[in-house]
Protein backbone atom coordinates (compact mmCIF):
# COMPACT_ATOMS: atom_id res chain seq x y z
CA UNK A 1 0.00 0.00 0.00
CA UNK A 2 1.08 3.23 -0.77
CA UNK A 3 2.17 6.01 1.43
CA UNK A 4 -0.15 8.50 -0.73
CA UNK A 5 -2.95 5.91 -0.48
CA UNK A 6 -2.30 5.90 3.16
CA UNK A 7 -2.37 9.73 3.60
CA UNK A 8 -5.44 10.04 1.12
CA UNK A 9 -7.80 7.02 3.87
CA UNK A 10 -6.41 8.84 6.71
CA UNK A 11 -7.78 12.40 5.67
CA UNK A 12 -10.98 10.96 4.43
CA UNK A 13 -10.98 8.87 7.68
CA UNK A 14 -11.19 12.24 9.31
CA UNK A 15 -13.85 13.50 6.83
CA UNK A 16 -15.84 10.75 8.17
CA UNK A 17 -15.03 10.64 11.83
CA UNK A 18 -16.05 14.41 12.30
CA UNK A 19 -19.34 14.05 10.08
CA UNK A 20 -20.00 10.66 11.80
CA UNK A 21 -19.73 12.79 15.20
CA UNK A 22 -22.24 15.22 14.74
CA UNK A 23 -24.46 12.89 13.26
CA UNK A 24 -23.92 10.06 15.67
CA UNK A 25 -23.90 7.61 13.06
CA UNK A 26 -20.28 6.33 13.28
CA UNK A 27 -19.26 6.92 9.91
CA UNK A 28 -19.92 4.08 8.17
CA UNK A 29 -22.68 5.29 6.18
CA UNK A 30 -20.58 7.22 4.55
CA UNK A 31 -17.43 5.04 4.30
CA UNK A 32 -19.68 2.42 2.92
CA UNK A 33 -20.85 4.36 -0.61
CA UNK A 34 -17.64 5.93 -0.83
CA UNK A 35 -15.37 2.83 -1.10
CA UNK A 36 -17.80 0.93 -3.02
CA UNK A 37 -17.81 4.43 -5.50
CA UNK A 38 -14.23 5.46 -5.45
CA UNK A 39 -12.41 1.70 -4.60
CA UNK A 40 -14.87 -0.64 -6.65
CA UNK A 41 -15.20 -2.73 -3.42
CA UNK A 42 -18.21 -5.38 -3.60
CA UNK A 43 -20.75 -4.47 -1.04
CA UNK A 44 -19.71 -6.77 1.40
CA UNK A 45 -16.08 -5.78 1.45
CA UNK A 46 -17.19 -1.85 1.70
CA UNK A 47 -19.50 -3.14 4.68
CA UNK A 48 -16.21 -5.21 6.44
CA UNK A 49 -14.02 -2.59 5.91
CA UNK A 50 -16.24 0.15 7.02
CA UNK A 51 -16.71 -1.51 10.10
CA UNK A 52 -12.91 -1.44 10.83
CA UNK A 53 -13.23 2.45 11.24
CA UNK A 54 -16.76 2.16 12.68
CA UNK A 55 -15.99 -0.02 15.78
CA UNK A 56 -13.38 2.81 17.24
CA UNK A 57 -14.97 5.63 16.25
CA UNK A 58 -18.53 3.97 17.65
CA UNK A 59 -16.31 3.73 21.15
CA UNK A 60 -14.89 7.41 20.79
CA UNK A 61 -18.43 8.88 19.86
CA UNK A 62 -19.93 7.73 22.82
CA UNK A 63 -17.18 8.67 25.48
CA UNK A 64 -17.71 12.34 24.04
CA UNK A 65 -21.08 12.04 24.41
CA UNK A 66 -21.02 10.80 27.34
CA UNK A 67 -18.76 13.58 29.07
CA UNK A 68 -21.69 15.87 27.88
CA UNK A 69 -24.47 14.00 29.23
CA UNK A 70 -24.89 11.15 31.23
CA UNK A 71 -26.11 8.28 29.20
CA UNK A 72 -28.45 5.61 31.00
CA UNK A 73 -25.97 2.82 31.12
CA UNK A 74 -29.36 0.28 31.70
CA UNK A 75 -30.98 1.07 28.87
CA UNK A 76 -27.44 1.05 26.84
CA UNK A 77 -26.07 -2.19 28.29
CA UNK A 78 -30.04 -4.15 27.36
CA UNK A 79 -30.37 -2.54 23.62
CA UNK A 80 -26.70 -4.01 23.05
CA UNK A 81 -27.45 -7.31 24.57
CA UNK A 82 -30.58 -7.67 22.16
CA UNK A 83 -28.55 -6.81 19.58
CA UNK A 84 -25.48 -8.90 20.11
CA UNK A 85 -26.88 -12.42 18.62
CA UNK A 86 -29.26 -10.88 15.89
CA UNK A 87 -26.10 -8.91 14.38
CA UNK A 88 -24.21 -11.91 14.03
CA UNK A 89 -27.18 -13.32 11.72
CA UNK A 90 -28.06 -10.86 9.89
CA UNK A 91 -24.16 -10.76 8.90
CA UNK A 92 -24.12 -13.86 7.98
CA UNK A 93 -27.44 -13.32 5.84
CA UNK A 94 -25.17 -10.32 3.85
CA UNK A 95 -22.52 -12.49 3.12
CA UNK A 96 -24.74 -14.86 1.08
CA UNK A 97 -26.69 -12.30 -0.89
CA UNK A 98 -25.13 -11.18 -4.25
CA UNK A 99 -23.11 -7.65 -4.09
CA UNK A 100 -25.46 -5.61 -6.25
CA UNK A 101 -29.10 -7.01 -4.36
CA UNK A 102 -27.08 -6.01 -1.01
CA UNK A 103 -26.44 -2.65 -2.42
CA UNK A 104 -29.64 -1.88 -3.69
CA UNK A 105 -31.13 -3.25 -0.15
CA UNK A 106 -28.85 -1.08 1.32
CA UNK A 107 -30.12 2.13 -0.60
CA UNK A 108 -33.99 1.44 -0.04
CA UNK A 109 -33.68 0.71 3.31
CA UNK A 110 -31.67 4.06 3.88
CA UNK A 111 -34.07 5.93 1.54
CA UNK A 112 -37.25 4.86 3.81
CA UNK A 113 -35.32 6.51 6.88
CA UNK A 114 -34.22 9.29 5.20
CA UNK A 115 -37.80 10.27 4.20
CA UNK A 116 -39.33 9.44 7.79
CA UNK A 117 -36.76 12.14 9.37
CA UNK A 118 -37.05 14.78 6.75
CA UNK A 119 -41.00 14.19 7.89
CA UNK A 120 -40.16 14.35 11.27
CA UNK A 121 -37.92 17.41 10.37
CA UNK A 122 -40.93 19.32 8.85
CA UNK A 123 -43.64 18.59 11.77
CA UNK A 124 -40.54 19.39 14.83
CA UNK A 125 -40.48 22.65 15.01
CA UNK A 126 -40.80 24.84 19.04
CA UNK A 127 -44.55 23.47 19.38
CA UNK A 128 -42.91 19.64 19.14
CA UNK A 129 -40.65 20.09 21.16
CA UNK A 130 -42.06 22.32 23.99
CA UNK A 131 -44.09 18.88 25.40
CA UNK A 132 -41.35 17.05 25.75
CA UNK A 133 -41.48 16.77 29.27
CA UNK A 134 -45.28 15.93 29.12
CA UNK A 135 -46.44 12.13 30.21
CA UNK A 136 -47.78 11.10 26.68
CA UNK A 137 -44.66 9.74 25.84
CA UNK A 138 -43.83 6.17 26.71
CA UNK A 139 -40.92 5.71 29.27
CA UNK A 140 -37.81 3.94 27.12
CA UNK A 141 -37.42 0.84 29.56
CA UNK A 142 -34.45 -1.85 29.86
CA UNK A 143 -37.00 -3.86 28.10
CA UNK A 144 -38.06 -1.97 25.29
CA UNK A 145 -34.13 -1.35 24.47
CA UNK A 146 -33.54 -4.83 24.05
CA UNK A 147 -36.47 -5.36 21.99
CA UNK A 148 -35.21 -2.19 19.80
CA UNK A 149 -31.69 -3.69 19.99
CA UNK A 150 -33.18 -7.07 18.17
CA UNK A 151 -34.34 -4.85 15.41
CA UNK A 152 -31.56 -2.62 14.80
CA UNK A 153 -28.85 -5.55 15.41
CA UNK A 154 -30.27 -7.50 12.57
CA UNK A 155 -30.22 -4.69 10.53
CA UNK A 156 -26.83 -3.64 11.53
CA UNK A 157 -25.22 -6.80 10.66
CA UNK A 158 -27.34 -7.22 7.63
CA UNK A 159 -26.28 -3.76 6.16
CA UNK A 160 -22.69 -3.32 8.23
CA UNK A 161 -23.84 -0.26 9.71
CA UNK A 162 -27.26 1.06 10.14
CA UNK A 163 -28.81 0.06 13.82
CA UNK A 164 -27.68 3.42 14.87
CA UNK A 165 -30.12 4.81 12.21
CA UNK A 166 -32.94 2.90 12.35
CA UNK A 167 -32.56 3.07 16.30
CA UNK A 168 -32.26 7.21 16.22
CA UNK A 169 -35.77 8.07 14.55
CA UNK A 170 -37.56 5.48 16.86
CA UNK A 171 -36.07 6.89 20.22
CA UNK A 172 -36.71 10.52 18.94
CA UNK A 173 -40.15 9.66 17.93
CA UNK A 174 -41.74 6.84 20.02
CA UNK A 175 -40.24 7.61 23.59
CA UNK A 176 -39.67 11.74 22.48
CA UNK A 177 -35.89 11.55 23.77
CA UNK A 178 -33.43 14.34 22.36
CA UNK A 179 -31.56 14.04 19.02
CA UNK A 180 -27.98 14.14 21.04
CA UNK A 181 -29.40 11.78 24.24
CA UNK A 182 -30.95 9.09 21.14
CA UNK A 183 -27.60 9.63 19.18
CA UNK A 184 -25.77 8.77 22.17
CA UNK A 185 -27.92 5.50 23.31
CA UNK A 186 -28.23 4.11 19.82
CA UNK A 187 -24.40 4.40 19.51
CA UNK A 188 -24.11 2.51 22.94
CA UNK A 189 -26.50 -0.27 21.49
CA UNK A 190 -24.15 -1.02 18.43
CA UNK A 191 -20.96 -1.31 19.79
CA UNK A 192 -20.93 -4.92 21.20
CA UNK A 193 -22.96 -5.89 18.21
CA UNK A 194 -20.30 -3.93 15.51
CA UNK A 195 -17.42 -6.45 17.08
CA UNK A 196 -19.37 -9.37 16.19
CA UNK A 197 -20.22 -8.01 12.64
CA UNK A 198 -16.72 -6.99 12.19
CA UNK A 199 -15.21 -10.67 12.98
CA UNK A 200 -17.75 -12.11 11.21
CA UNK A 201 -17.06 -10.50 7.77
CA UNK A 202 -12.99 -10.71 8.26
CA UNK A 203 -13.35 -14.44 8.90
CA UNK A 204 -15.13 -14.35 5.62
CA UNK A 205 -12.48 -12.64 4.62
CA UNK A 206 -14.73 -9.43 3.24
CA UNK A 207 -12.44 -6.88 5.43
CA UNK A 208 -9.70 -4.96 3.95
CA UNK A 209 -7.41 -4.14 7.23
CA UNK A 210 -4.71 -1.85 4.87
CA UNK A 211 -7.37 0.18 4.11
CA UNK A 212 -9.42 0.21 6.96
CA UNK A 213 -6.99 1.07 9.96
CA UNK A 214 -6.03 4.60 8.38
CA UNK A 215 -9.49 5.40 8.03
CA UNK A 216 -9.78 4.53 11.72
CA UNK A 217 -6.65 6.33 12.56
CA UNK A 218 -7.97 9.30 10.86
CA UNK A 219 -11.62 9.22 12.15
CA UNK A 220 -10.46 8.83 15.72
CA UNK A 221 -8.96 12.39 15.72
CA UNK A 222 -12.36 14.00 14.71
CA UNK A 223 -15.03 12.47 15.88
CA UNK A 224 -14.52 14.82 19.05
CA UNK A 225 -14.68 17.99 17.08
CA UNK A 226 -18.13 16.42 15.54
CA UNK A 227 -19.65 15.65 18.81
CA UNK A 228 -19.11 19.29 20.03
CA UNK A 229 -20.88 20.74 17.30
CA UNK A 230 -23.81 18.55 17.81
CA UNK A 231 -24.35 19.83 20.84
CA UNK A 232 -24.09 23.36 19.77
CA UNK A 233 -26.39 22.90 16.92
CA UNK A 234 -30.22 23.41 17.02
CA UNK A 235 -31.98 19.90 17.52
CA UNK A 236 -34.21 20.77 14.42
CA UNK A 237 -31.37 21.59 12.12
CA UNK A 238 -28.99 18.29 13.30
CA UNK A 239 -32.12 16.16 12.45
CA UNK A 240 -32.31 18.02 9.08
CA UNK A 241 -28.31 17.34 8.64
CA UNK A 242 -28.76 13.21 9.36
CA UNK A 243 -32.11 13.14 6.89
CA UNK A 244 -29.75 15.31 3.87
CA UNK A 245 -26.71 12.69 4.62
CA UNK A 246 -29.02 9.78 4.11
CA UNK A 247 -30.20 11.14 0.89
CA UNK A 248 -26.87 11.87 -0.61
CA UNK A 249 -25.66 8.54 0.68
CA UNK A 250 -28.52 6.65 -1.22
CA UNK A 251 -27.87 8.88 -4.43
CA UNK A 252 -24.62 7.57 -4.52
CA UNK A 253 -25.21 3.72 -3.81
CA UNK A 254 -27.73 4.07 -6.22
CA UNK A 255 -25.25 6.04 -9.20
CA UNK A 256 -22.84 3.45 -8.42
CA UNK A 257 -25.71 0.64 -9.11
Amino acid sequence: MSLLLIALCLGAGGLIGFMGGVLGIGGGLIAIPALVLLMGMSQQLAQGTALIMVLPTIMMAVRKYNQQTRIDRRVALAGAGGAVVFTWVGARLALGIESGVLRLSFAVFLFFIALFYAWQTWRAGAARRAPKGSGHAPVFTPRRATLLGVLCGTLGGFFGVGGAVLAVPIITTVFRLSQTTAQALALCMVIPGSAVALVTYSWAGRADWLVGLPLAAGSLLFVPVGVRLAYRLPERKLRACFAAMLFATVALLVFES
